[in-house]
């Protein structure tokens, strides 16, 4: 008996810091709410406590409680669903939004977490299960340092370069180098814009790359993460200030503008270096056979 605690503390301890290390409120801030964070480490105890407990099943052997875990496995799989809800009633009251492809890779990235932690601790029990207390120190660490690599995905700058563009007015329509944006009719926005608006080029590495950036996901990804940053300084009903991002249709680069309450040009294009690749805009259609083909 004293084994099999030996066990399951060492096995649920690593599985349980494990998520606490993956539960990082960043700079897209979510979850930052106290009740949020409780709930995903409430659910990550229980992760870790099943992985834990499976080592000790199988080691009785009781095969039962070993299908009765599994069950209670697949019940995470409704934390993309909670999630998934959450966000999307909290974008109702968001005047930039993220975007519905944003909140369904928030909601895998969740889901996929609790895994990662059952997968912790049932590797972490294993290991004592076969060696001793001692071998947890080390096999913990690891594993904590691969899940972190495999939840860490590609970002804009992996896949675009950014630089910054001038911002100018033709007629009263407002450009971004060469793409046009939108027409804007009070002369007072006008000059706000030219005083204090910042746009960027985005331009894709590779095909696949400007793939990616065609996906109106991505580019709503790319909005609200700015905007959630440096502030913008658009109301609810004032399209004439609305950030946005278009697209060359010739030379198939974005260009991204936006008046800000903190104008920081540099600071702009880290942040869009650090966006996300949303999984469900990856492009990847151009590396088939076909693709390159089509490509070349």
């Amino acid at each position: 008996m004293e084994e099999y605690l030996i066990v399951l503390l060492a096995a649920t301890g690593a599985g349980f810091i494990n998520r606490v290390i993956l539960l990082r409120s960043d700079y897209r801030q979510y979850p930052s709410y106290p009740h949020g964070h409780l709930t995903h480490l409430a659910l990550g105890f229980i992760a870790a406590s099943l992985g834990a407990v499976a080592v000790v099943a199988i080691a009785e052997p009781d095969y039962v409680a070993v299908t009765f875990l599994v069950l209670a496995a697949q019940q995470f799989r409704e934390i993309r669903n909670m999630e998934r809800e959450t966000l999307s009633k909290l974008e109702e009251t968001k005047i930039i939004s993220r975007g519905t492809d944003y909140i369904e890779g928030i909601a895998r990235v969740f889901e996929a977490r609790n895994y990662l932690v059952i997968f912790t601790a049932l590797i972490t029990g294993t290991v004592v299960q076969i060696s001793s207390w001692p071998y947890a120190l080390i096999a913990a660490p690891i594993l904590i340092i691969a899940s972190n690599k495999l939840m860490s995905g590609k970002v804009i700058g992996d896949i675009a370069e950014i630089k910054e563009a001038k911002i100018s007015f033709e007629g009263a329509m407002l450009k971004v180098e060469d793409v046009f944006i939108m027409n804007v009719g009070l002369p007072q926005n006008r000059e706000k814009i030219i005083e204090e608006g910042m746009g960027v080029i985005i331009k894709p590495k590779d095909d696949n790359a400007r793939l990616t950036l065609d996906s109106p996901g991505q580019r709503m990804a790319i909005i609200h993460d700015v905007a959630a940053i440096l502030g913008s300084k658009v109301d609810i009903n004032e399209p004439e200030l609305t950030p946005s991002a278009r697209k060359h249709v010739d030379k198939g680069y974005l260009v991204f503008y936006l008046v800000a309450n903190e104008p920081d040009i540099n600071y702009m294009i880290e942040i869009i270096k650090r966006v996300p690749v949303i999984e469900s805009s990856k492009g990847a259609a151009l590396s088939s056979y076909f693709g390159r083909k089509a490509a070349d």
